[in-house]
């Protein structure tokens, strides 16, 4: 017998994964550098800052169920999702671009009231790219496990995207022979990435093609609310990701606690001499996770086939817990206990202990994706409605409202020990650090605990998806047999 063709090919996966690494780019730019923007370029206070992106993300999230339904109402013969992401593409480079322009403002009220106008704003388009960027996946394919590869090859690539800033902003930093961060190198950067993302975008565009059918089903707010209170798996994914919401703080404030962390740091290649600071290498506690990261995000997806979901999550979330807090503890504790001076604050203990941590990272964006899209099937299956747009608008405002918890509260405890976006490396303390790193590494380690607590209730497993892929696969024979 002649084997099936996938749908969704590898290559496909891949050249959709890239227009997902290109919106991811934008959105890593605003986490990791926006703070730091603020307090450095424009004179803010990080506590203030802190408040003020918290309070704009939860308003701005009033936003995602309104498109949700204007997703699912859409009447357009190119798709459901595509036209939203070609429309998403320019508004949401622009809006990233002004927030790294600096507006000299005379009055701290409206340079706040600035921040927040902005970035809701930014946060509103960010959503018009998300949910349908995201929500195309469960489009793409009818077969569970073609997508369980999709979202594996998307989460890859949204890891890497969300790190690109981290990237360009030192080699920018380099181009204009700066040590530190400047108002220029913020825009140039700023810039470099729009390109970026724009390219992205076009590749995802020109190469995905929406195959599963979905009718236009528009739900008042009340309606979404009962979706959310009565579909128990979305519901769970919910929850995952709320409980979870420090998971991944240590993106948003890497600027912060790499400059409390390192001094000048000189590379010298050849002749070259090139002189960073400490804000300027958030880098440098990426390269110890970046490898063990990748791995686990190549992986959580082939474990994910063998042992399901749920367990999948669970021995990830247990690593995940184990490694974060005991290199906090080692960090804060562990020369006193070892009667060294200095050696577990070393770059070289920071950087093994950021080894083992990049292993957890495997399941965290790739699980709740995997999760929704199997739930929108198994939704489907079980009430005759596939409703997209608005289960993965309540994604959305799970994603948002944790990301607004996550930056907020590691921008609060940061600024909380003492830090200024302007201080130099001499005014740093010993517990100035252990304050930054229990937001690095101590708060997400005991959210990974958290999140784990709702997997132990999702029953979508290998039987119920059988059962999935045989009712889709009746519907798609009834349609043929019905044209």
């Amino acid at each position: 017998m002649e084997k099936k063709q996938p749908i969704l090919s590898m290559k496909k996966g891949i050249l959709y994964g890239i227009g997902i690494f290109g919106i991811q780019a934008l959105i890593g730019y605003i986490n990791s550098y926006q703070s730091q923007f603020y307090t450095s370029i424009m004179g803010a206070e990080l506590t203030i800052c802190a408040v003020i992106i918290l309070v704009a993300k939860i308003i701005s999230s009033l936003a995602d169920p309104i498109i949700g339904n204007i997703i699912d109402a859409s009447h357009f013969k190119s798709g459901k999702m595509k036209p939203f992401i070609a429309m998403s593409a320019l508004p949401f480079a622009a809006i990233t671009t002004l927030m790294f322009i600096k507006i000299p403002f005379h009055n701290d009220f409206l340079m706040y009231a600035y921040i927040t106008l902005t970035t809701i704003l930014w946060n509103i388009a960010m959503t018009f790219a998300d949910i349908p960027s995201q929500g195309m996946l469960a489009l793409l394919s009818p077969d569970s496990n073609e997508k369980s590869m999709g979202a594996g090859i998307s989460n890859t690539m949204k890891s890497i995207g969300l790190c690109v800033a981290n990237v360009v902003v030192p080699v920018v930093c380099v181009l204009t022979k700066s040590a530190v961060i400047g108002e220029k190198e913020y825009l140039i950067t700023a810039l470099v990435i729009d390109v970026i993302a724009f390219a992205c975008y076009g590749v995802m565009l020109r190469s995905s093609k929406e195959v599963v059918k979905s009718q236009p089903n528009k739900m008042t707010f009340k309606q979404m609310f009962d979706e959310l209170k009565s579909n128990k798996m979305l519901l769970l994914i919910f929850l995952v990701n709320m409980l979870g919401f420090g998971r991944n703080i240590a993106m948003g404030i890497g600027v912060q606690t790499a400059a409390v962390l390192f001094d000048e740091f000189t590379i010298h290649i050849g002749s070259l001499e090139i002189v960073l600071t400490g804000e300027n290498l958030p880098l440098l506690l990426g390269i110890g996770s970046a490898i063990p990261s990748m791995i686990s995000i190549l992986i959580a997806p082939v474990i994910n086939n063998k042992l399901g979901t749920k367990k999948t999550y669970l021995i990830f979330g247990l690593y995940g817990t184990i490694v974060s807090i005991l290199a906090y503890l080692l960090f804060v504790f562990g020369d006193s206990i070892f009667g060294t001076t200095g050696v577990f604050r070393s770059i070289w203990a920071i950087v093994i202990s950021q080894v083992f941590i990049g292993f957890m990272f495997g399941t965290h964006g790739y699980t709740p994706m995997i999760m929704l899209s199997d739930t929108v099937d198994y939704q489907e299956m079980k009430t005759g409605r596939r409703t997209e747009g608005t289960q993965y608008a309540i994604l959305s405002l799970s994603v948002k409202l944790s990301n607004a918890l996550s930056v907020a509260t590691g921008i609060f405890v940061v600024g909380l020990s003492g830090y200024k976006g302007s201080m130099s490396f001499a005014d740093v303390t010993p517990h100035m650090q252990s304050v930054v790193m229990a937001a690095y590494w101590l708060i997400p380690g005991i959210c990974v605990a958290l999140s784990c607590i709702p997997m132990f209730f999702y029953k979508i497993d290998f039987k119920v998806k059988e059962e999935i892929k045989e009712f889709l696969a009746k519907k798609e024979a009834a349609q043929i047999a019905a044209e």
